[in-house]
């Protein structure tokens, strides 16, 4: 049983220029001389944490990892003019040139699994191999399913108390544009309680029975409410899919994002090495996800955890991603890493 690497500080932190007011925060640690990978967190806006470098060994992996825009250390936090998928995507081939990589491995989860894929499609060349957990792939079906008619009949209690955080004449059917409603409106007490049962419903979906509420007199801070408004950001306008294509396929299906259009254009990234790993019980990203992205992908290694949930944690969920880095560095007998 393969474990988290020891806890290891970066070598070199930086804060990347975009042209733009964004300063996006940019780490390396382990091996300078390493195999590349870039780490690619969820969210959007949920930034980088220190035991995400420790998924790859550090002897082996020059490891980068980046808080993306308005994200955890990069500045101004939660600013969203200037924040797309293509932003994100264009700081990653910045990231890459400044750093001198010619090719590098993509791992991401979640939302960060979506931005993996959609960087590979346009920058395929540069991509040595791919690892995805928990399958998100940004159709209209996944967000239904997080906020309208899925994951709310598995957890009523949470849904109900996030339904009801909402004023009445703004829930109607669209709870993502009622959100948007009150975190965009003039009421800061409206904006702070739907806020943080926003947040409380993610917890509650990702954690399932880990899940442990705070206290009911706790108010959500200002960089909260900054965080739901990026979520938010992201997904009132799709995720921004359609901005992510080439011009022949805007011209082809225009620039609204429509549902499978990351699955549609993954059949030119069937020549990457690529491993998929899902968590039977992930209540955010449905195993469907997993199933169907492998079906564009049949090379690829399919991997379905049977007692996994939605986030990179539990003893079965780290024991398949590190086994996938090891397996990738050519050190899958690395005994100093198991249980």
């Amino acid at each position: 049983m393969k474990i988290l690497y020891p806890e290891i500080a970066p070598y070199q932190t930086f804060f990347l220029e975009t042209g733009s007011k964004h300063a996006v925060y940019v780490e390396q640690s382990g091996n300078p001389d390493g195999i590349p990978v870039i780490f690619l967190h969820g969210g959007p806006c949920s930034g980088t944490k220190p035991d995400h470098r420790r998924f790859f060994n550090p002897k082996l992996y020059r490891i980068i990892l980046f808080d993306q825009r308005g994200c955890g250390l990069s500045l101004p936090f939660g600013e969203l003019e200037n924040n797309t998928t293509q932003d994100l995507i264009d700081d990653m081939e910045r990231i890459r040139n400044q750093l001198v990589i010619d090719q590098w491995l993509v791992f991401g989860g979640s939302w960060g699994g979506a931005l993996a894929l959609l960087y590979a499609q346009q920058h395929k060349t540069k991509v040595m191999g791919l690892i995805i957990r928990a399958v998100f792939l940004a159709r209209q079906q996944d967000l239904d399913w997080f906020a309208k008619d899925g994951a709310g009949k598995i957890y009523p209690e949470q849904w109900q108390r996030l339904i009801e955080s909402i004023p009445e004449q703004s829930r109607g059917s669209n709870l993502v544009q009622g959100l948007c409603d009150v975190l965009w409106g003039e009421d800061e007490l409206a904006q702070r309680r739907a806020a943080k049962e926003w947040m409380a419903w993610g917890a509650q979906v990702s954690l399932g029975n880990d899940y442990q509420p705070g206290p009911r007199g706790e108010h959500a801070t200002e960089e909260m409410v900054k965080q739901v408004r990026m979520e938010l950001h992201y997904a009132n306008h799709h995720y921004f899919i359609g901005d992510c294509m080439d011009t022949g396929s805007r011209a082809m299906h225009g620039a609204v994002a429509e549902e499978n259009r990351i699955l549609e254009n993954c059949a030119c990234l069937d020549k990457i090495p690529t491993v998929i790993i899902h968590g039977r019980h992930d209540f955010v990203c449905p195993v469907e996800a997993g199933y169907s992205l492998h079906k564009v992908l049949p090379n690829a290694e399919y991997v379905v955890l049977p007692n996994a949930g939605h986030i990179a944690q539990g003893k079965e969920m780290i024991n398949a991603l590190v086994a996938a880095t090891d397996r990738f560095a050519g050190h899958d007998d690395d005994s100093q890493n198991s249980l």
